[in-house]
């Protein structure tokens, strides 16, 4: 279950299809950046976060490094070069047991890649 979701997960990275992201989602999903306190809660909020996440992170450069996976979910290491700055950072990603995103956590390294992108990601969900 965790591959086929998983390639669902990278086929939305390739096609940008926000879709076949909405489709992943479970309903009850939870997201969870690292700039915001609080986890976000529900399908329509994930989905905010993640598409502009994609806008922000996923130019050119954007690459995954690492996998890991596990029979409920995986952790995919990236990094990209924004305005001069290396980001590196992973996504933890837990899935439910019909294949959907249940849970998304992104942590990022070093802090001026976070400051970057609290800026970035801020800009981008008030363009929503």
């Amino acid at each position: 279950m965790t591959m086929t979701a998983l390639a669902k997960w990278h086929g939305y990275m390739k096609s940008h299809d926000h879709g076949a992201l909405w489709d992943l989602l479970h309903p009850d999903a939870v997201f969870e950046s690292p700039v915001v306190h609080t986890p976000q809660r529900g399908r329509d909020i994930t989905f905010k976060y993640l598409s502009s996440a994609e806008k922000v992170l996923c130019g050119p450069g954007f690459r995954y490094i690492g996998e890991w996976r596990s029979d409920t979910g995986a952790v995919l290491e990236f990094e990209n070069e924004i305005e001069g700055i290396r980001i590196n950072g992973v996504d933890i990603i837990s899935f439910s047991e019909d294949g959907r995103i249940a849970h998304f956590k992104v942590m990022v390294r070093p802090l001026k890649a976070i400051n970057l992108l609290h800026r970035l990601m801020g800009e981008q969900l008030a363009k929503q």
